[in-house]
């Protein structure tokens, strides 16, 4: 009977505490599926790696650490919290990264190289806005279309991947090929690393509230808070061109946006969150271009850039992964589903390749050249994902992408014609 009555006590006693884990598990579950819970999350994870690196740099700053400090970490120490800029000139280094002349070689190798260019362009930022629609909005393991299959949430996991192939071309970049001595203390990048992991992050978030062609232009008017930025950050003036062509913009994208359609599609639907998110990676993605334009005054190269910032992109994310233990859930996903690991590879190499790309096609042709394929890259993206995803468009909404791209185009036009009326009363600098 003794018995009896303990083990009725012992079920009293430990049924409603299972009872209570449950439903704790269940909530911190459907809380787990709150992309702000999962926001802040990632966050708090980059706070427990950023706050032991400010008291480390403030405290060897405060010790006088570059004068006082001896041993085998100094020069690593040094590089990352001190730099070594005193040591460099900003001349000696110029012709490693010359910007070739529109005269240079014949037409027919410069326009074999505007096509390699603008072809590399295109097949990987397309490549890569394909596969970044299906990962993010499309199910993985179903046989038959009745089964609803799985679908990979960790946005995080993503980011990582990228940041860790574009960190290792970028490393091997800088290994096989010169590189003006490094200047800039390497904490620096940390910044732009931070904002730069945020907006790739609700790049990809975005996308499971908010259609792919409503993504693409959105990013295209983040040209107003970069204006913003740079009036904050940098303290930069613009044209009254520039201030139309923004306006034009926002007007494009605002009739594209309220004449949005839902489809059968979950992904096209514009909903409050989506455009929350894609609010927070025109600001994050803002910071991070006028971030590196500081830090273009050091000594750098732009695959230094690159390699750092994705140094300490991969460095934030694996950490709020491994701290998450969404880390080897993400992993344990890939080996389930081989096409989404095939996706999830091909995903970085295209945006690896795609970066390098990038600093080929500014140092042959300049940023106006890449802003027009770039532009076109864009509005073809578009038309894909609406022929492969079934995106609908109204007239209304085609003729407001129609502005989007035109504007952008004037803005194009319009700096080249500034550019050039600047150069012609000075004297044209020889490079050595």
């Amino acid at each position: 009977m003794e018995l009896w009555l303990l083990l009725w006590l012992g079920l009293v006693l430990i049924l409603p505490s299972s009872l209570a884990a449950d439903e704790a598990l269940s909530l911190l579950q459907d809380w787990h599926d709150v992309w702000l819970f999962r926001f802040f999350l990632n966050v708090l994870g980059y706070t427990t790696i950023i706050i032991p690196g400010y008291f480390l740099i403030t405290y060897l700053k405060r010790i006088n650490y570059l004068q006082t400090g001896r041993g085998i970490f100094y020069p690593v120490i040094k590089a990352c919290v001190f730099g070594s800029e005193t040591k460099t000139g900003l001349l000696d280094d110029v012709s490693l990264a010359p910007r070739n002349d529109a005269d240079s070689g014949s037409s027919a190798r410069q326009a074999f190289k505007l096509v390699f260019c603008a072809a590399g362009l295109q097949v990987s930022y397309l490549t890569w806005g394909v596969l970044q629609e299906r990962v993010m909005t499309r199910s993985y393991g179903a046989s038959t279309p009745e089964e609803e299959g799985e679908h990979f949430k960790d946005s995080q996991f993503l980011v990582f991947m990228n940041r860790i192939l574009a960190l290792t071309v970028s490393g091997l970049w800088c290994v096989l090929f010169k590189q003006p001595r490094h200047g800039a203390p390497m904490y620096k990048y940390s910044f732009a690393s931070l904002s730069n992991v945020l907006s790739s992050w609700c790049q990809y978030e975005a996308l499971k509230y908010i259609s792919f062609p409503t993504q693409v232009l959105a990013k295209a008017s983040k040209v107003i808070p970069v204006m913003l930025m740079g009036k904050i950050v940098s303290h930069k003036s613009y044209e009254y061109w520039e201030y139309l062509t923004a306006a034009l913009i926002s007007l494009g994208v605002s009739m594209f946006l309220l004449t949005s359609t839902a489809d059968k599609h979950p992904s096209t639907v514009t909903t409050f969150s989506g455009v929350v998110i894609l609010g927070g990676y025109i600001v994050f993605d803002s910071f991070t271009s006028n971030w590196q334009d500081n830090l273009f005054k050091h000594k750098m190269s732009s695959v230094q850039m690159m390699f750092g910032v994705n140094l300490f992109s991969c460095l934030f994310t694996v950490g709020s992964l491994l701290e998450q233990g969404a880390f080897f859930d993400s992993l344990a996903f890939m080996t389930r589903h081989s096409e989404f690991a095939f996706h999830a590879v091909l995903l970085s190499v295209c945006s690896a390749c795609g970066q390098l790309f990038i600093f080929y096609t500014i140092a042959q042709f300049g940023a106006a050249v890449f802003t027009i394929i770039m532009t076109l890259r864009q509005a073809i993206a578009i038309l894909l994902s609406c022929f492969l995803y079934g995106h609908a468009v109204t007239m209304v909404g085609g003729f407001g992408m129609a502005v989007v791209f035109l504007s952008l185009f004037l803005r194009v036009y319009a700096r080249s014609r500034m550019k050039a009326g600047r150069k012609v009363p000075q004297p044209q600098v020889q490079k050595v």
